[in-house]
């Protein structure tokens, strides 16, 4: 089962390591952060222009189970699960990925 997450893990692209990270760091300040807050953010560092590629990423991660969807339309918050805490944690360390700032998170503190 491991070989199978790590595939999963290596299969991850930026953004959707970017939204793992994004959504853990809103859940350590305690802020909702929602589906239109990770488009703005992802449109801001150039990774998309719309928001259908957003809801692609998440839906991708959701379908991982590395995280869990609540509410209704846009304002769907996510939070980081268990399994997303572990992907997190190995493309910390096993990619090139680096955290990037969330205007939204930056704005919340």
């Amino acid at each position: 089962m491991t070989d199978l997450f790590e595939e999963q893990c290596l299969m991850l692209k930026e953004p959707h390591f970017l939204i793992l990270y994004w959504t853990a760091k809103a859940e350590e300040k305690e802020i909702k952060y929602n589906i239109t807050n990770i488009f703005d953010d992802l449109k801001y560092i150039g990774a998309t222009r719309t928001k259908q590629s957003a809801v692609s990423f998440v839906d991708s991660l959701h379908t991982l189970c590395f995280v869990g969807i609540s509410g209704d339309g846009n304002r769907k918050n996510l939070y980081i699960s268990k399994h997303g805490a572990k992907a997190l944690e190995y493309l910390l360390s096993n990619t090139k990925y680096k955290p990037k700032k969330s205007l939204f998170l930056e704005g919340s503190k």
